[in-house]
């Protein structure tokens, strides 16, 4: 992974022969970030992030990215002082194509459970047959910010990947049984069976794509629910942000963007007054 960043809260360490100048804050580059909040490290490639959640010398994948970040994830672990050998799932909170990247290669490679709500068997599957509200084709044009995120993301394998069967179900409310140990925050809207992650001993929430801070299809910087070309509902979108400002977390970590650290129910009203787009 030569174009790799790593950072912690100390430290920044570059992969040799990488220049020397802070990368742009929203990279088509990997980028790992390590302990956003304790024990969980941020992986961001092509303008999506994944995050790996680390537990007494062991890992959860959250989210899967792209095809092309299989190679970056296993730098990553190894980065970390781990193995793949050490993950012990891959949860989902959504099986948008753009989550779902490398979760086929995870499961049959590492032979790890891919684990998400049963109502994204069908999404996990088909990857692209997934509800939307709004033409797809007009945003690159409406939104010319967003033509370099969708680019990148289409360069990273966006339009390949590959549908999973054989997912595990997690259920509303249930405390997970893999490291990390999240409680899972049922967020429908974006999918219609979306789930965030609530950390409290991190006093944290992996919100996926049901509150993001960068929307791939506008550009648009900031708390806000995805466009109506990649949100099946956004009315039940905007209604799901009480449930992830309930978490009352400090901070949000979303699926796209940056770490929110003003708290969820910030980022929860922000999202609202955005409204849909």
């Amino acid at each position: 992974m030569q174009d790799r960043h790593i950072t912690d809260e100390r430290r920044e360490v570059r992969a040799p022969g990488h220049e020397a100048s802070a990368p742009p804050r929203r990279s088509r580059r990997p980028r790992l970030t390590c302990n956003v909040v304790p024990g969980v490290h941020r992986l961001e490639h092509a303008y999506v992030n994944c995050y790996l959640l680390e537990q007494g010398g062991a890992l959860t994948i959250v989210d899967t990215a792209h095809p092309a970040t299989w190679p970056v994830i296993g730098h990553a672990i190894r980065a970390l002082g781990r193995e793949p050998g050490d993950v012990r799932a891959c949860v989902l909170t959504h099986a948008h194509f753009d989550h779902l990247g490398f979760a086929l290669r995870a499961q049959q490679e590492w032979g790890v459970p891919i684990i998400a709500h049963p109502e994204e068997e069908y999404l996990a599957a088909h990857p692209y047959r997934y509800a939307h509200e709004n033409p797809r084709a007009v945003y690159p044009i409406a939104h010319p910010r967003a033509v370099p995120p969708l680019f990148a993301m289409v360069r990273a394998g966006a339009l390949r990947v590959k549908g999973v069967s054989g997912i595990t179900f997690l259920a509303a409310d249930e405390v997970l049984d893999v490291p990390g140990r999240p409680r899972v925050v049922f967020t429908p809207g974006h999918t219609f069976g979306h789930c965030a992650l609530h950390l409290p001993d991190s006093d944290a929430v992996l919100s996926g794509d049901a509150l993001v801070t960068f929307n791939p299809y506008t550009g648009g910087d900031g708390p806000q629910i995805v466009s109506g070309a990649a949100t099946a509902d956004s009315e039940q979108a905007l209604a799901s942000l009480t449930a992830l400002a309930a978490t009352r977390a400090s901070v949000l970590l979303p699926g796209h963007g940056p770490v929110w650290r003003a708290g969820a129910g910030a980022a929860a009203a922000m999202a609202r007054s955005a409204g849909p787009s």
